[in-house]
């Protein structure tokens, strides 16, 4: 009976210190504009001063990644690449090398619909977007013709990358925001933050869910809208989510709205109306599976989520009514 007794005050005594934490745990909420959109960062802390010290490192660190990815960043280490891969070997930075390495394996895995070495094509498009009018098919050829992923000369195991091509240039930007999402709250994880999460314009990484939250709760635009919303939410955690589409990044002409991704076949911007939306177990695989699934036709990207391992929800407006298609296990 004694030994029963001290069973109860002990089980008393960790509930009221596991009350005591979760009274003093709090959320934060931090936003800055970087990499050319709203980055939202969410965690869970005990100090208020502590936690304002962490969300600065972590905009430090998105600085410093974007300082490497950026094709906008004339001193960015992508265009130093750019700028004199071809004329010799450029030897690239660890992260780099990852980001890399996960690029030409989405490559392969999409059998080339996803393609970093559109830069010349996504250039064209964004003046495009600039003058709000259709590129003409001699410049979209050209640029084109000046692209091609057989033309970068890279290893996996490597810290050296070439181009076979004197034009190629590299856009990451389908890939890039997903994989420093997933490093913020990589980094936060390491600091012993288990609660967090980072959104990085639409493309968002999660650790676990918020104390007392079956997971957190992500928002999905309806397709073709900027602030409507499809009645479910979505509850993750530990996992990544990104969302594509063309409500924001879009020029509308010829009756056609032409979003930013860009189909390799054609390079052109897809026109589809396409809302896509993937979660994948981490930032950059989520990010470039749902630029790749937005070109592919519905079979194919369900196809290529399922070999990925990811979940994907598709919508579409036909007439004037969202059209649904999705893997099994996209709500669950």
């Amino acid at each position: 009976m004694h030994f029963s007794k001290q069973i109860l005050l002990v089980t008393a005594i960790w509930m009221i210190s596991l009350a005591r934490i979760h009274a003093q745990t709090k959320r934060y909420h931090f936003v800055q504009d970087k990499m050319g959109s709203p980055f939202h960062l969410i965690f869970y802390h005990t100090d208020s001063l502590e936690a304002a010290r962490m969300g600065e490192q972590c905009f430090l660190l998105v600085d410093s990644l974007n300082h490497i990815f950026s094709d906008y960043d004339t001193s960015s280490e992508l265009s130093k690449i750019n700028r004199t891969a071809f004329s010799s070997s450029v030897t690239v930075s660890p992260m780099m090398q990852d980001l890399l390495c996960r690029s030409l394996q989405a490559a392969k895995l999409s059998k080339g619909i996803f393609d970093i070495s559109l830069g010349r094509v996504t250039q064209v498009w964004r003046q495009a977007r600039k003058l709000k009018q259709v590129p003409a098919d001699t410049v979209i050829e050209r640029a084109s013709k000046q692209s091609g992923i057989r033309w970068v000369d890279y290893q996996c195991n490597s810290n050296q990358i070439h181009f076979g091509k004197p034009e190629l240039l590299l856009d990451l930007g389908g890939i890039a925001k997903g994989f420093v999402a997933q490093q913020v709250v990589d980094r936060l994880k390491s600091w012993g933050v288990l609660y967090s999460l980072a959104d990085a314009g639409g493309d968002m990484a999660a650790t676990e869910a918020p104390p007392g939250k079956k997971g957190w709760q992500i928002a999905i635009n309806r397709p073709e809208e900027k602030e409507a919303l499809l009645e479910n939410l979505l509850l993750i955690k530990n996992k990544a989510v990104a969302t594509s589409g063309d409500s924001f990044q879009v020029l509308e002409a010829d009756n056609l709205r032409y979003s930013h991704i860009i189909d390799p076949h054609s390079g052109k911007g897809i026109t589809n109306g396409k809302n896509v939306t993937v979660i994948a177990a981490d930032g950059a695989t989520a990010d470039w599976l749902a630029t790749a699934c937005s070109i592919l036709e519905t079979d194919a990207a369900l196809a290529l989520a399922k070999k990925c391992g990811a979940e994907l929800l598709i919508t579409q407006l036909i007439g004037g009514k969202i059209a649904y298609a999705q893997t099994a296990g996209f709500w669950k």
